[in-house]
């Protein structure tokens, strides 16, 4: 059996039952074999900040940072607030690509995003804005297919379940992400 592949998975939206949080979990069902798909929570990270980020740091910081490190690959679901990404989101970029010169990311993991919308254009620019910041961490994103999840809103019925509409386009996109995770990774 091929190796089985962690993927830290970082939801942008601290809503428990966000369309995002849904489609993360979406697609860890989805996932085939060769990919463990586990959210890391952002909630609880205290505001970045370099005068608390010293011997000892907060222990959420510790944690987080150490989730990452952990993973084989990162995956980002996230909406878009006012044509950017969340700031609990870029927070916890923040938290994890610091203190300067040991970033919890890097090295080369592989990574996606996906960000998805009730709004016509699926997250655009969150997708892109995401995207700026994790190149410059040296994580090397899944190219296509790309993943801007419009009118979002309707793509789980009242029992949470995920409607046939969207299923066929997560799973070509994570079957990608899979492939992308093997070629790329850090073993």
């Amino acid at each position: 059996m091929s190796k089985v592949h962690t993927v830290a998975v970082l939801v942008g939206s601290l809503r428990k039952e966000s369309i995002n949080r849904k489609i993360a979990k979406a697609l860890a069902e989805l996932a085939p074999a060769s990919l463990d798909l586990r959210i890391v929570e952002i909630r609880d990270l205290p505001l970045y900040d370099e005068d608390i980020d010293n011997d000892t740091p907060p222990a959420a910081y510790g944690t987080f940072r150490s989730a990452l490190k952990d993973a084989d690959a990162y995956l980002f679901v996230t909406p878009e607030y006012n044509r950017s990404i969340p700031g609990a989101l870029k927070n916890a970029i923040d938290v994890a690509s610091r203190p300067y010169g040991k970033s919890a990311f890097g090295h080369g993991k592989p990574g996606a995003v996906v960000s998805a919308s009730p709004g016509a254009i699926g997250g655009f620019g969150a997708n892109h804005q995401l995207r700026q910041a994790l190149v410059f961490l040296d994580v090397p994103l899944l190219q296509q297919p790309e993943a801007y999840l419009g009118g979002a809103g309707k793509f789980f019925d009242e029992s949470g379940e995920l409607g046939d509409s969207v299923k066929p386009f997560l799973q070509k996109f994570i079957d990608a992400f899979a492939a992308w995770v093997t070629l790329n990774a850090k073993d």
